[in-house]
């Protein structure tokens, strides 16, 4: 019986598994980064258009936002230079705005009270400031912002 030559040059199955181990939990460790990725891409697309919507009514100034109220986006957006299509899908956003006092600061408290004619003929130079908050609220999204009427 003729003697047979076992020195062949291959991977024994060990080395395979390990390998096919490796491999995966790169694979795994590339797709939870896709989906953090994802999810933080679609967060701030969300944080993007809360924010241009809070600007439509802060550009408004006193027009918007400082009462109660239900209008359409396309009312807060006339006045700006907006694509039709852009324009066409606004217009059919139904937006309720709601505003909350929350305090009142009157500067003619703090003036000086003094007896003397200087006073009497300077007249209330007052200034009051209403610190609110305006919540803008859509079936897909809430935002609000802080604003400060000055009177």
């Amino acid at each position: 019986m003729p003697k047979r030559n076992f020195n062949h040059k291959a991977f024994t199955l060990m080395e395979v598994m390990v390998a096919v181990m490796i491999v995966s939990v790169v694979i795994a460790a590339l797709l939870q980064m896709r989906g953090n990725t994802t999810h933080k891409f679609f967060g701030i697309k969300e944080m993007m258009k809360t924010n241009q919507y809070n600007s439509f009514i802060l550009s408004h100034g006193n027009g918007y936002g400082f009462e109660k109220s239900n209008t359409d986006m396309y009312r807060l957006i006339e006045d700006f230079d907006v694509e039709n299509d852009l324009r066409r899908k606004l217009k059919a956003i139904k937006v309720e705005l709601n505003y909350v006092e929350l305090d009142v600061i009157d500067t003619s408290e703090y003036e000086d009270s003094g007896d003397d004619e200087e006073s009497e003929t300077k007249g209330s130079s007052g200034i009051i400031f209403e610190i609110g908050k305006t919540s803008l609220k859509t079936k897909d999204f809430k935002g609000s912002l802080i604003r400060i009427k000055i009177q």
